[in-house]
Formats: structure tokens, C-alpha cells, sequence
């Protein structure tokens, strides 16, 4: 595969990325929440694997594309919920990211594993779906968990990591581990990863 291909998808991605109303600070500067978030993704896939298949970094970049468009809020509370809500946004952000893939020139097979990848089938299995899941999961911890903490009971909050914890592969739970965390935030993790 050529760059080309690659390097339009990616700058159509990071388009709609870039899209988001809501927006985070970054260094004294408004950023869209999206494109932030996509560029962490990416940027925990080069830790995680040190020359990362293009097909991957697509998939990476796309997996949490135009959520905005359809909050949580839409869907009904607890788990059903938010597992509908999060199989519907995989949906939606493969198949857009395929589509884009296929616009700039990228052949039907590797859109549709990086669809796959986004929707992550296989985890577990595929390589691709993995790291993906990795990267999300790393994100998470890094930029959401200190604050998701605050908000959820303390049980529930230690089934959640602990269900985090087995979806990722053992090269992510080091570099988790390796994370800057508060006391209070790294206790959670030592006492979900203890039970």
C-alpha cells in the first residue's frame, strides 16, 4: 500500500475529529476533544508497538470517531445500555472509517479489517482488535479513570477495573502500571488487581 492512501484517510479522519464541539485544554489551548483523544490513542500505539501496520494506526485513530454525534444519554442506564450504546458507536465509527478508507484508494479487504478492528472482533485474537483495545483502555486510565472514580460506587468501581484489566494484553498492563497515578487512584487498581 502507498502513503497516499494512508496519509488522505488520516486527514480525513482528523477532519472529522476536529469537528467535535466540545473541546479540552491543551497547553493553554482549545483542542477538540476527538482529535485530543485520537492523538493519545495514537500515541499509545507507538509505545505499545514500536512500528505499528497502517492498517492498525487507521483503526486506532477511528475507534471513537464522531461519538459526540450520539451521546450516552440517548441510550438507557446500566450495562445493557452503555454495551448497546458502545456496539452502535463501533458500528458507526467502522463503517465511516471504511468508507473514508475506501475514498482515498484503500481496497475493500483492508477496509473491512479495519472495521473489524474498530468493532473489535477477535479481541483476544486479532492482533489489530487488540491493540486497539489496548489503546483505549490505556487512555482511559490515563485521562478518565482519577475522575470516573469519584462518580461510582466503590464496588462497582473495582468489578470495572477489573473487567478493563482482563480485556487488555500483558504489554498494557505493564505500561499501565507504569502510570502516573494519585494514591487513592493506584490503591483502586492494587485492590481490583488483588481480588
Amino acid at each position: 500500500m502507498s502513503e497516499i492512501p494512508y496519509a488522505k484517510t488520516l486527514a480525513a479522519l482528523d477532519a472529522l475529529h476536529a469537528q467535535d464541539p466540545r473541546s479540552v485544554e491543551v497547553a493553554g489551548e482549545a483542542v477538540p476533544r476527538e482529535l485530543w483523544h485520537a492523538g493519545r490513542m495514537s500515541a499509545w500505539l507507538e509505545r505499545l508497538h514500536e512500528r505499528p501496520d497502517e492498517l492498525v494506526s487507521l483503526a486506532v485513530r477511528g475507534q471513537h470517531l464522531q461519538r459526540w454525534q450520539v451521546p450516552r444519554s440517548d441510550y438507557p442506564e446500566g450495562r445493557v445500555g452503555y454495551l448497546t450504546w458502545r456496539r452502535d458507536q463501533g458500528q458507526r465509527a467502522g463503517e465511516t472509517t471504511a468508507a473514508l478508507m475506501r475514498e482515498a484508494g484503500y481496497a475493500n479487504e483492508a477496509a473491512e479489517a479495519v472495521e473489524r478492528m474498530i468493532r473489535k472482533q477477535g479481541l483476544g485474537r486479532e492482533p489489530g482488535s487488540q491493540a486497539v483495545e489496548d489503546c483505549a483502555c490505556l487512555v482511559f486510565l490515563e485521562n478518565y479513570f482519577a475522575d470516573f472514580a469519584r462518580q461510582i460506587d466503590h464496588d462497582r468501581l473495582i468489578r470495572i477495573v477489573q473487567m478493563t484489566w482482563k480485556k487488555m494484553s500483558p504489554q498494557a498492563h505493564e505500561l499501565a502500571l507504569s502510570l502516573p497515578m494519585s494514591d487513592a487512584a493506584r490503591g483502586l487498581v492494587e485492590e481490583a488487581l488483588g481480588s
